[in-house]
């Protein structure tokens, strides 16, 4: 009696590690670029374009008040040897008083919750959506188990041209957005 339960329970067990072998091996797996499909994405380079534009105008209306602050030290050092205590006293405040105000605008614009988030999510946001759906659509249409993006930290030592599906992407996107012709995309 032992001796079948052995033999069924080897046989079971042969069966199982079998079916898993198959199916391990009919998993299909795919890769894409995101940084070549967001390079092919003219919505993405104007956004990218307004993000900048709009920091630069930032930092420039922060090293402006930066500059005040600097004259207002300048002035304070070559004139502390005349004013009184109380003057030295309100100068350091009015030059502490411009040095925080830079540093407020800073955090508003470029703090974890400031404008440039805020903004980032408004325009980046939603073309990085339709890239994940398409990645999506592709993925269940055609039956890839995964999907890995060869330009995150994820270490690909070596991926095979075939099973690229960015231009795919690309084209799925295309049909909901405006995309770059397949024939005239920048390859990296």
């Amino acid at each position: 009696m032992k001796t079948k339960k052995s033999i069924l329970l080897l046989a079971v067990m042969f069966f199982l590690g079998i079916t898993t072998v198959n199916a391990q091996q009919n998993q299909r797996i795919a890769y894409v670029d995101s940084d070549y499909i967001l390079e092919n994405i003219p919505e993405y380079s104007d956004a990218q374009e307004e993000i900048n534009q709009l920091s630069k105008k930032w930092e420039k209306e922060i090293t402006d008040i930066r500059l005040e602050a600097q004259e207002l030290d300048r002035e304070y050092q070559s004139e502390s040897v005349l004013l009184s205590e109380d003057q030295k006293r309100k100068k350091k405040e009015a030059i502490t008083a411009k040095r925080q105000e830079a540093e407020n605008l800073r955090m508003k614009y470029y703090g974890p919750e400031g404008e440039l988030y805020t903004k980032r999510a408004e325009l980046i946001q939603p073309i990085q959506e339709k890239v994940y759906n398409a990645i999506n659509q592709i993925a269940l249409t055609k039956n890839y188990a995964f999907v890995f993006d060869k330009a995150s930290g994820t270490a690909m030592l070596y991926c095979n041209e075939k099973n690229d599906i960015s231009d795919d992407v690309l084209d799925e996107i295309g049909n909901v957005m405006q995309t770059v012709r397949r024939e005239d995309r920048k390859k990296n």
